[in-house]
């Protein structure tokens, strides 16, 4: 399936911007992306992919879409309404998720707190959500503050032309060229004297609070769909193997492969992430 007709939806939020692949009717499935990534994230995946309409969105801030009304704020929690209501404007009653880092961590809260709708979900790189220990909440909430009050004082990057920025992706994410292209080219915007990121500079702020590591738990096991959740491997510094292991064994059904690459294997190595989707979604 070729991911390339693009479309917007219109939410009370604002428009939302998507691409779509496959056939209208065949088994619905959307696709959420990572942290400051957006829906050109599943192009390459969507090649090795059959049988399945695949709506992939760029999440509100993000690529082309809106971003949040002043004052708001993208937490995951606030994401999970959005999601629905992308679902809503698509018609789709009960669809399948697919999602990668934080688009899967998302993915995980819908799951979880709508179990009506979802009928299967694809992880990559995440389940649950990062946690945080108890005795870092105050702090946590203080960090949070100080960056949004900073924040209105910086100014973003102009980059001459495209591939500086691309370079500077390729370099941050230890992402191929091809693969750095894809994103840059979506989550770009021209001004006068060349291009700036598109993504709204509030996706930086830390969290102003998150879950503890037993809320998490109680999240992912609260997951009532089957999962199939992928990571690569070796494991990434914030979420080392034990405790990925950990969340995968807190799912009712679910199952964990694990597939030598980085985090964004689904882009770098889509062939071998396909092979362990398998008929996943079409079970």
């Amino acid at each position: 399936m070729e991911l390339s007709r693009g479309f917007h939806i219109e939410l009370p939020l604002g428009r939302i911007a998507a691409l779509r692949a496959g056939s209208e009717g065949a088994t619905p499935v959307l696709a959420l992306h990572g942290w400051l990534d957006n829906a050109a994230s599943f192009v390459p995946l969507a090649h090795h992919l059959d049988g399945l309409d695949l709506v992939a969105v760029d999440l509100p801030g993000h690529g082309r879409s809106a971003h949040l009304a002043p004052g708001a704020d993208y937490s995951f929690y606030g994401a999970v309404n959005t999601v629905l209501d992308i679902a809503d404007a698509l018609g789709w009653g009960r669809f399948a998720l697919l999602g990668h880092s934080m688009g899967a961590g998302i993915g995980s809260l819908v799951a979880a707190a709508s179990p009506q709708r979802v009928a299967r979900f694809l992880a990559i790189e995440a389940l649950g959500a990062l946690a945080e220990t108890p005795e870092r909440t105050a702090i946590r909430m203080r960090e949070a503050v100080a960056a949004a009050r900073a924040l209105p004082q910086k100014s973003l990057r102009v980059f001459p032309a495209l591939e500086p920025a691309i370079r500077a992706r390729m370099q941050a994410n230890a992402l191929s060229e091809p693969v750095a292209r894809l994103l840059v080219e979506r989550g770009t915007r021209q001004v006068e004297g060349g291009f700036v990121w598109s993504s709204d500079p509030r996706l930086t702020l830390p969290s102003f609070t998150r879950l503890t590591e037993a809320q998490v738990l109680d999240l992912i096991a609260g997951i009532e769909c089957p999962v199939r959740l992928i990571h690569g491997d070796p494991a990434q510094p914030y979420l080392p193997d034990p405790v990925r292991r950990a969340h995968a064994a807190a799912l009712r059904d679910g199952e964990l492969i694990v597939i030598r690459g980085g985090h964004h294997l689904h882009m770098e190595q889509p062939a071998e992430v396909a092979a362990a989707i398998g008929d996943f979604f079409l079970a």
